[in-house]
């Protein structure tokens, strides 16, 4: 699929996108976060290794649309974690 990232045309694919991310040790998650296999990483790492660019030319939006357009399941904030209760409920 063809997608324009910080005005550079890319070809990506999803099982490519996929090689290129196994292996690679997910960053803490603070913001905008993609689901590749079982591992929740931020777009702008997943940005960074697929493009080979400085992740401050571009946005994590743009990242976020090629990745959702290949079939990855994006999210805008990371997944809230249920807290831990007591069994008294507090």
């Amino acid at each position: 699929m063809r997608c324009v990232i910080a005005r550079f045309p890319f070809d990506f694919f999803k099982p490519e996108v996929e090689a290129a991310m196994a292996g690679v040790q997910p960053e803490p998650v603070t913001a905008a976060c993609v689901v590749i296999g079982d591992q929740l990483f931020p777009v702008k790492q997943v940005g960074r290794i697929i493009t080979g660019q400085d992740p401050r030319d571009f946005t994590a939006a743009e990242v976020s649309r090629a990745l959702t357009r290949l079939g990855f399941t994006c999210h805008a904030a990371p997944p809230q974690q249920p807290s831990p209760t007591s069994e008294w409920g507090f």
